[in-house]
């Protein structure tokens, strides 16, 4: 994905206020070999790429007006308005193509609905972890990870280690789990427990 920028050359609160109230929103740039950029970006513009999935696990195509070329960058962090629906600020950090990144990436879970789980047990399945924290060259860069439930049998669960991570890709083990719970299908009022005992 792309966007557009606009070097901002005032800082400072009340700058960043008087930003706000003209539709902009304030907006910084780090890493690599050059320094910080400050930037400024279209409000409705940011908004609706910040509701795109994609917006937050891939590597962004940033047009910073006057540029000769455009700068690789991933989405950092984002502030919000505690109660209204405006973007704050947003951070971006420098991507190398040389260089591994650590990042969050969404889990897709597939063929839940399929799954023996929920066709003959009736279990409802829960996604215990809905993001992994990876590392990898931005050309290995996924922009999620597939879990596919298809065989998740009625009390059972999914670990990392049930799935196939992306080439290239590894997972930042953190808190000593290196195999971290993924889904697992619950039955609802002990029903497999039920029909085992009536069978």
């Amino acid at each position: 994905m792309k966007f557009i920028a606009t070097p901002r050359s005032v800082q400072g609160s009340s700058a960043s206020r008087r930003l706000r109230r003209e539709g902009r929103v304030p907006a910084i740039v780090y890493g690599g070999k050059a320094e910080a950029l400050n930037i400024e970006l279209d409000h409705n513009e940011i908004y609706h790429a910040l509701r795109k999935e994609e917006f937050h696990a891939s590597i962004l195509q940033m047009h910073v007006e006057g540029a000769k070329a455009a700068e690789q960058v991933l989405l950092r962090s984002v502030q919000w308005h505690p109660y209204k629906q405006q973007v704050l600020h947003v951070d971006f950090q420098r991507v190398d193509a040389n260089q591994a990144l650590h990042t969050k990436v969404p889990l897709h879970f597939l063929n839940a609905e399929n799954s023996p789980a929920v066709k003959l047990s009736g279990a409802i399945v829960s996604h215990v972890t809905t993001e992994l924290e990876i590392t990898c060259l931005p050309a290995a860069l996924p922009q999620f990870i597939e879990v596919d439930l298809a065989n998740l049998l009625g009390g059972g669960v999914v670990h990392l280690s049930d799935i196939k991570l992306p080439m290239g890709v590894t997972y930042v083990v953190h808190g000593g789990d290196a195999n971290p719970l993924l889904a697992s299908a619950v039955v609802k009022g002990g029903g497999a427990a039920e029909e085992t005992t009536a069978a």
